[in-house]
């Protein structure tokens, strides 16, 4: 009489590997439970189980049940691992998706094409039709290939070049006065367009309930532009609302600037390469006054102290409100200035501070202007 077909008797260690396939069920991914089915199978047969049993039991047919019956015989443990995926063979070579990324990854303006940026469709097009490697594939597997090499539709972003001779210099200067003389070292600029209109933002609300704003499309009241002076010592930040940017408005900041420190000895104040900035009698006064004016270099206002400064008052003053004028705005600006010298060691300025700075100066991993030191 024929012996009915039954896998070989399990060592302990295939005992306990079995059940703990089994106990943990086949949830999760195809090739787990694909890997549990097998595991039950083996162990339904170790069990004394017929074949025909086991075939209802794991829904499948007697045949299946014999090959994996045959296979774990043969190969043990390691023929429960799914080795073969279903469907019909790849058409798609590791040498054709290396092409694709490669690809996506040029402009398309450098490979003869007319369009500045690559759609899914131009792209796809494009490989069934060139001269180097002709690949067929559909619009979705070029976009499952392009996001498994971590190849994204991102915006792009631009960057200006600061073209002054003397940039090493300014900026030379600039960390020396801020190293050597931080109490008597001082931050100038201009915050603004001031606009009376309702801006958006971000605050606390029950979920899926924003807090919302009236939508205006136009700017009423004109503009005004707050000229802020900071004191790198003292951690200090103070200003004044004006209609426009002038020479005469620098002037009278920068006289109270050298107010701040009235016992004649030397001051720096820091400052980018505004036009107002640079005029005639504001270098003459500064040369009477013992006041050193450290321009930043072209196109690097980043370079400013200041400026990671104006990052608080962007996002607890005008971001989330809706000014009627610029009178309350005024208001609410100082009054945001006064709780800010008073509380300048606050952990929410501090983290507002920390992404402005972020903001201008990480786009190239930059530290005070320098471009990062690459590895050799």
């Amino acid at each position: 009489m024929t012996q009915p077909l039954r896998v070989r008797r399990l060592t302990d260690e295939e005992g306990r590997q079995i059940q703990r396939i089994v106990r943990r069920g086949g949830g999760g991914t195809d090739k787990s439970i694909v890997k549990w089915r097998r595991a039950l199978v083996v162990q339904a047969s170790a069990g004394g189980n017929t074949v025909p049993v086991i075939a209802r039991l794991v829904a499948t047919s007697e045949d299946r049940v014999r090959e994996m019956i045959h296979r774990f015989n043969e190969q043990g443990m390691r023929s429960l691992d799914p080795q073969w995926a279903g469907g019909r063979p790849r058409q798609i070579t590791t040498d054709d998706v290396a092409f694709i990324v490669a690809t996506a990854r040029q402009r398309p303006e450098a490979l003869g094409q007319a369009f500045t940026r690559w759609s899914i469709r131009k792209l796809v097009d494009y490989l069934a039709d060139n001269d180097q490697r002709v690949v067929h594939v559909g619009r979705e597997r070029c976009r499952q290939i392009l996001i498994e090499h971590d190849i994204t539709f991102q915006r792009t972003k631009t960057w200006k070049e600061s073209n002054d001779p003397d940039r090493d210099a300014k900026l030379d200067r600039i960390e020396h006065v801020l190293e050597h003389h931080p109490d008597r070292t001082f931050a100038f600029d201009e915050f603004g367009p001031l606009n009376i209109r309702p801006v958006g933002g971000s605050a606390w609300a029950p979920r899926n309930h924003p807090q919302r704003q009236p939508a205006n499309y136009h700017k009423f009241h004109g503009v005004r532009q707050f000229h802020g002076c900071y004191s790198i010592g003292d951690d200090q930040l103070w200003g004044v609302v004006r209609r426009r940017k002038s020479a005469a408005n620098v002037l009278a900041a920068l006289r109270s600037i050298r107010a701040h420190r009235p016992d004649g000895e030397p001051i720096f104040v820091i400052l980018d390469n505004l036009s107002a900035h640079k005029g005639v009698k504001i270098r003459e006064w500064a040369a009477r006054n013992r006041v050193e004016l450290c321009f930043t270099p072209t196109y690097s206002s980043w370079a400013n102290p200041i400026e990671a400064h104006f990052g608080p008052l962007r996002e607890f003053v005008l971001n989330n409100s809706n000014h009627p004028n610029h009178v309350v705005l005024t208001r609410r600006l100082h009054a945001h200035l006064r709780w800010r010298n008073d509380n300048a060691r606050a952990p929410e300025l501090l983290a507002a501070q920390r992404r402005e700075r972020a903001r201008v100066r990480a786009e190239k991993g930059r530290r005070w202007g320098r471009p990062t030191p690459r590895a050799a």
